[in-house]
Parts: C-alpha cells; structure tokens; sequence
C-alpha cells in the first residue's frame, strides 16, 4: 500500500482525493485546520474502505503548520507517494479592496507552502526514484484576474519547471487546473454563485478521476473537462488587453457578490 498525503482534504477538491485514493487502496495522511472534521473524516475512510487514514493538524497560513507538514513528508520511516497540495482560499473584493494581510495570507498557502511541501516531498520521492505531486491550480492562471489568479499562475509555472528539472528521477509533478466545482470554496469567501451558468460547474469527483489519469499519463499541467480545455484554447488566442477587460467583466458577473 501506498501512502497519500492530502492538504485540505476535509472539503471539496480535497475530499475528493480522499475518497478516490482510499477507495484504490491507498492510505492517507489527512491535512485540515479542523481537527473534529479531520477525526470524522478519517474514521468513515478507514471504516468504508479498510485503509489507513493518519489525521494532522495544520493550518497552513502559519510557519508551525507549514513546518509540520514538511516533517511528515520528511519521514522515511513512513513515506509519503503522493503528495496533494490542494489547501486554498479566495479573498471577498478587487485589490486594494482586500488588505495587505490577507493578500500576504493567500500567498503563504498558495505559493509558500506550496513551494516548501514540493521540495519536502519530492526530496524523499527522488531518493526511493517513485512518486507524484498533484498542486491544485485553477483555470485563473491563465486569465489576469488579481492577486488569487496571479498565485495560481505562479503554482502552474513552478510545477512545471519543477517537473523538467526532475524529469527522469521517477518522480511525477502536475498542476491541476479546474474551473467552478460545487465547494465550500465560495461560501467561506463570501462569493455569491447565483450568475454561474450551470454548464461551467465541475463535480469533484469526475475530476479527480480524470486528473489522477492525467498524472499516471505523465502531463504536467491538467485541465481535466472539455469544455474548460475549450474556453482555454480559446484564452492562449485572445490578446492579454482584451483579455484583461473579459476577465474584469467575468470577475463582476460570477465572482465575489
């Protein structure tokens, strides 16, 4: 059996990870700031599909939790496969409208703590020649759409210079880019959801089993739904000016309320 450690793995993209690589028979190390949640979560993975399901404490916004987790993945006593670096948050209004803090918050999860748990797992990976890391990113990467978009744009181009420089060592690394998934995501932003067409929703699971395709193929960026490979091809031909305003209008009409 193989070991998968999951960052947020309590809702959403993360509890999909969960569900999927429990259900194939890996065990789990299960990363979340809620403790009750995490408990909860590990005990009904472990009683459905017979798996191991380790429960840490983190909050990954923090140098304590950061450092914690880079611990765990440092064990090799226990090592951890598969890394799943999936923590995330948006922030509630346009920049300038949303304070310094938490602008430098977002940065500490997304960039941060991202670059720091990849070099923790990916040291240890290379060193046994096996392994993967999946960093969720967002189709924003693509789009200039501010300070959440820039950051998601910042885990796509690591991801894939990380994946060149280790290419060969038997250590995989993907950036997972989704679009709209029912989460809790936009709810703990105060974003309203109300103007999203339904067709650009994504149910997690189907995701997940496409991005975990898309990882065993060896890519190392996943868009993994039709349509939002569509509306990307269609973002790479559009001028960044025009872009830029497209964006802005899309942000007012589907993002925070």
């Amino acid at each position: 059996m193989t070991t998968a450690l999951i960052t947020g793995s309590t809702a959403g993209i993360g509890a999909a990870f969960a569900r999927r690589l429990a259900a194939r028979g890996n065990n789990l190390v299960l990363v979340a700031r809620d403790t009750r949640r995490l408990r909860e979560q590990a005990t009904e993975l472990h009683d459905r599909h017979g798996i191991e399901a380790e429960v840490l404490t983190a909050d990954l916004s923090t140098e304590e939790g950061i450092a914690a987790v880079e611990a765990r993945l440092g064990d090799r006593r226990d090592p951890v496969d598969l890394l799943v670096n999936n923590a995330g948050f948006g922030n509630k209004g346009r920049f300038l409208e949303v304070s310094m803090a938490d602008e430098l918050t977002m940065l500490k999860v997304h960039v941060e703590a991202v670059l720091r748990l990849t070099a923790a797992a990916t040291e240890s990976m290379r060193e046994r020649r096996r392994g993967g890391v999946v960093n969720v990113a967002s189709v924003a990467a693509f789009v200039p759409r501010g300070t959440y978009g820039a950051s998601k744009s910042w885990v796509v181009q690591f991801t894939q210079g990380a994946a060149r420089d280790l290419a060969g060592s038997g250590v995989r690394l993907m950036a997972l880019c989704p679009g709209f998934v029912r989460t809790e995501f936009h709810a703990r932003a105060g974003m309203g959801t109300e103007n999203i067409p339904n067709w650009l929703w994504l149910d997690a699971d189907k995701l997940v089993a496409a991005a975990l395709t898309d990882l065993e193929r060896g890519r190392t960026v996943s868009i993994p739904d039709p349509r939002y490979k569509a509306l990307m091809g269609v973002v790479k031909l559009t001028p960044r000016g025009l872009l830029g305003g497209v964006s802005s209008r899309a942000g007012r009409s589907y993002g925070p309320k």
